[in-house]
């Protein structure tokens, strides 16, 4: 699934081409704002913006659209005729502005609606603050850990709550906990604050160490460690050995509303409790 940084990355790669730009041809196929989208035709694109996993184009006559790309959507963009690299009949959506065409295919999430409405959207609104924003609230993202409804959840649950912390997805959940060497397993309520807030402030490293296209592919939390080839430390390495202490890397599903795939080191992180 593409994480905060990804969104980031694909807001800003968007924003030169449409920008300040009108709608000359809009479409959409698939569930949805089918018919409705055509209300942008004619609308200058005012704002192309990330907000966590959401990326967010508002045009000047007051409309907005969210899409939410989960584990395949992808934006891309084309001049006008180029052929695309993926099937139209994936295209979920598609803005043609002058010189430019907007393609966003595969995403599940594909919505309309007022600008003024945004504060009472039922997914925007419960978001928490933005790992790739400037003025980023750490004591607002502890606030909400602590204050959770589920304080007992596991703090590898928490760190995916785009309500507590928007923008952290799966491969980060598991690379941040092991460089701090927190265990997946443990509740958040077991955690003191400086924990905590070393969980958030290592979140925040990475996301903006990559947001920056010029430094190189995403998700690569391992910059600067030059002892540790590959990209990633712990996502996706099952099996095989930990890259501080050498124990094999282990592996579950952790969760009970969208189980996600856990990794980490039995040694550096501790055993996962019985039960």
């Amino acid at each position: 699934m593409p994480e905060g940084d990804t969104l980031f990355r694909t807001a800003a790669g968007l924003r030169p081409y449409l920008i300040g730009r009108s709608v000359t041809a809009a479409r959409a196929q698939g569930p949805g704002p089918t018919p409705q989208v055509q209300r942008v035709v004619g609308q200058r694109i005012d704002a192309v913006d990330a907000h966590g996993k959401n990326l967010l184009i508002r045009f000047d006559g007051g409309l907005e659209i969210r899409t939410h790309l989960r584990m395949n959507g992808s934006w891309h963009r084309y001049r006008p005729g180029e052929r695309w690299r993926r099937p139209p009949a994936r295209a979920r959506l598609v803005l043609e502005v002058e010189g430019s065409v907007a393609v966003c295919f595969d995403a599940p999430v594909v919505e309309l609606f007022e600008q003024r409405t945004e504060h009472l959207h039922p997914s925007l609104s419960r978001l928490g603050p933005d790992l790739s924003k400037p003025d980023f609230d750490t004591a607002e993202v502890l606030r909400r850990m602590r204050h959770s409804s589920r304080p007992d959840r596991e703090i590898g649950v928490a760190l995916l709550d785009q309500g507590v912390m928007a923008g952290v997805g799966n491969v980060y959940k598991n690379e941040i906990l092991w460089i701090e060497r927190c265990s997946p397993f443990t509740p958040v309520a077991d955690l003191d604050d400086p924990t905590i807030d070393r969980l958030i402030a290592t979140a925040r490293r990475l996301m903006l160490a990559n947001i920056d296209a010029r430094r190189g592919p995403e998700r690569v939390t391992t910059r600067g460690d030059h002892g540790a080839p590959g990209a990633l430390y712990v996502y996706g390495r099952a099996g095989r050995p930990c890259r501080r202490c050498g124990t094999s890397i282990a592996v579950t599903r952790q969760g009970t509303d969208l189980p996600r795939s856990t990794y980490w080191c039995p040694t550096c992180q501790g055993e996962r409790p019985a039960g």
